[in-house]
């Protein structure tokens, strides 16, 4: 009877401890170097358990990878797969070397010159980073591919979603610079409907790509108010993108959604806050 209990007892903690492991979030650091931008870009990379058999994964992709520890991003993973609030997902943070000339839009630098290896940076991302990650994983194609990023690291993950949406479904922002522009706001001549360098591109863009989105703004950022309406730029800015991303009728609008934070702040504090309802947006079960 003893010998019985014993051998009950020790395959019961086999069992937790199995079960345990299953749970457990992977952590790895790894370096790829690009040809593009001609150095080593470091990621972490963050799995949940994924399904033996590869199948039905999300990819999520964030800029300021060096920042994701005041993100908290580990811990929030952490909590909500241990709460089974998740879909398999394997998360790459991707470090930025050099924020101001590597995140921007594509094509266009703003009026000081910031963002010359935006496009470089969106080609990594595209045709080096993505193809990467398939290969070292062995996973042939991902449920969804999400693309994420906080303020300045936003307003590059919008840009690379909205001209990479063959490979990416989702986007999400938190206050993303989206006052980016090709000329200083203090000149008399300065227009925010011709001078805001994403509004412009999504305005006149001819591609339809079928994205959902996530934007969120805190009401606390800022002070700044250029056209004097009582509402702060950020959240403007932010609107005022929207209102062009529905007006090109390229989802239904319930594939917008955005967050106003009324104790919002321009900040990882602030984020970190938000970065649960992100989650649970992008591949909550």
């Amino acid at each position: 009877m003893k010998k019985n209990a014993i051998t009950f007892i020790c395959l019961l903690i086999l069992t937790i401890g199995n079960i345990s492991c299953r749970k457990k979030i992977k952590i790895n650091e790894e370096k790829i170097y690009s040809r593009h931008l001609q150095t080593y870009i470091p990621l972490t990379i963050i799995s949940t358990p994924l399904n033996d058999d590869k199948k039905n994964i999300h990819l999520l992709l964030i800029n300021d990878g060096q920042d994701i520890d005041q993100l908290r991003l580990k811990e929030t993973i952490d909590s909500m797969n241990k709460k089974e609030l998740l879909q398999p997902v394997l998360i790459v943070a991707i470090h930025a070397l050099d924020r101001l000339n590597t995140y921007g839009v594509a094509d266009k630098q703003d009026y000081q010159q910031h963002g010359a290896k935006a496009e470089k940076y969106a080609a990594f991302v595209d045709d080096e980073l993505y193809p990467y990650i398939k290969k070292k994983t062995g996973i042939r194609s991902f449920k969804t591919v999400t693309i994420a990023g906080c303020s300045l690291g936003g307003l590059s993950a919008f840009d690379i979603a909205w001209n990479h949406a063959d490979k990416i479904d989702k986007v999400g922002v938190f206050s993303g610079s989206f006052w980016w522009r090709d000329k200083d706001a203090t000149l008399p001549d300065y227009k925010d409907s011709v001078d805001r360098i994403v509004h412009k591109m999504v305005q006149t863009s001819r591609k339809k790509p079928h994205l959902k989105y996530w934007l969120y703004a805190g009401l606390q950022e800022e002070i700044a108010d250029r056209d004097k309406d009582g509402i702060i730029d950020v959240v403007d800015d932010t609107k005022d993108l929207i209102k062009i991303i529905q007006a090109k009728k390229v989802c239904p609008l319930t594939d917008i959604q955005f967050t106003e934070a009324t104790t919002g702040t321009h900040d990882y504090v602030s984020w970190s806050k938000a970065l649960p309802a992100f989650i649970l947006w992008a591949v909550g079960k």
